[in-house]
């Protein structure tokens, strides 16, 4: 049985990447930690905002490459001498990955209060038209 996707339309041409990255998103996006809000702040102008208490900024890392935006997160050793009766605090290791659209980048990020707060903006493509010669004798 033929896997039908929507990237294979006979009129959709080389959009099979977008195929794999919709599949690859889907694989990935079910783990929920840290929990994140992402919000339209504008036309073009996101913001994603991760639930990071208990880090500080030397235990957080985002990097941009290839259109994959991911943030990552270890916290450093506790110091040694402390027993906890509870501990209901996360203290893990984790890694979020956001794939972003061509022309979308990165214009800063902050961490306040608990919240790291990454703020993105589109920019629009140039429309850009040409007239493609055709070659061949004239009859």
């Amino acid at each position: 049985m033929t896997k039908v996707t929507f990237a294979s339309h006979p009129y959709l041409l080389g959009f099979e990447q977008l195929d794999r990255l919709v599949e690859r998103t889907a694989k990935a996006g079910s783990d929920g930690y840290p929990p994140c809000n992402i919000l339209q702040t504008a036309e073009g102008a996101y913001r994603i905002t991760l639930a990071v208490a208990g880090f500080a900024r030397d235990d957080l890392e985002i990097t941009l490459e290839a259109n994959q935006l991911t943030v990552r997160g270890g916290q450093s050793e506790e110091a040694e001498g402390r027993v906890y009766l509870h501990r209901g605090i996360a203290a893990r290791q984790f890694q979020r990955s956001f794939v972003l659209a061509d022309g979308v980048e990165v214009t800063g990020a902050g961490l306040e209060n608990g919240l790291l707060n990454i703020e993105l903006r589109r920019n629009p493509p140039e429309a850009i038209v040409r007239t493609i010669p055709i070659n061949g004798k004239k009859t």
